[in-house]
């Protein structure tokens, strides 16, 4: 059971625990095709989020989050820690998702600045921790563009390669 009472502050969101009296405001943001491309069919009613919310937080390892607005404390989305194991040093973030309001801009930044902060420098202290990308239908599917004549994966224009270029 990993109910917890963490709280991450920053000047755009606030993570508050994820709490199944979130499940009203939180599921009137979603629908089937927001949320296509998550690991866990869509909840289809207030009642299946409420539900999906309390299984979050009695599952071990996962710290369930309430994406809120810093100024106004409405609910923008929800995110996790999961597969927290303090013996390997490893903690993944994920399970993220934001009403379409909120997507496209500071939220996910915010948030992920807010979770990975506390992941090294406050809580966890990981040796690792990994940002899970689901795969979206509006993400391109073909990432061959994006790797290197040895396969891996291209730097973007703002990494440097292990080689130094």
């Amino acid at each position: 059971m990993t109910e917890h009472d963490l709280v991450l502050r920053g000047p755009d969101v606030v993570l508050t625990p994820a709490h199944p009296d979130d499940a009203t405001e939180a599921w009137a943001l979603t629908d089937a095709e927001l949320w296509a491309g998550m690991t866990t069919p869509w909840p289809e009613s207030v009642e299946a989020h409420a539900a999906r919310i309390d299984q979050q937080r009695q599952t071990p390892g996962l710290f369930a989050f309430t994406v809120r607005d810093a100024v106004t404390s409405g609910i923008r989305g929800s995110t996790t820690f999961y597969d927290h194991t303090p013996a390997q040093g490893r903690v993944e973030i994920g399970t993220t998702w934001y009403g379409r309001a909120f997507q496209g801009g500071r939220t996910n930044p915010a948030t992920k600045l807010l979770l990975l902060t506390h992941a090294f420098d406050v809580g966890a202290e990981p040796s690792g921790a990994a940002v899970r990308q689901p795969q979206h239908p509006q993400c391109p599917r073909d990432r061959a563009a994006r790797c290197d004549a040895r396969g891996a994966p291209a730097a973007a224009p703002h990494q440097r390669r292990r080689h130094g270029g």
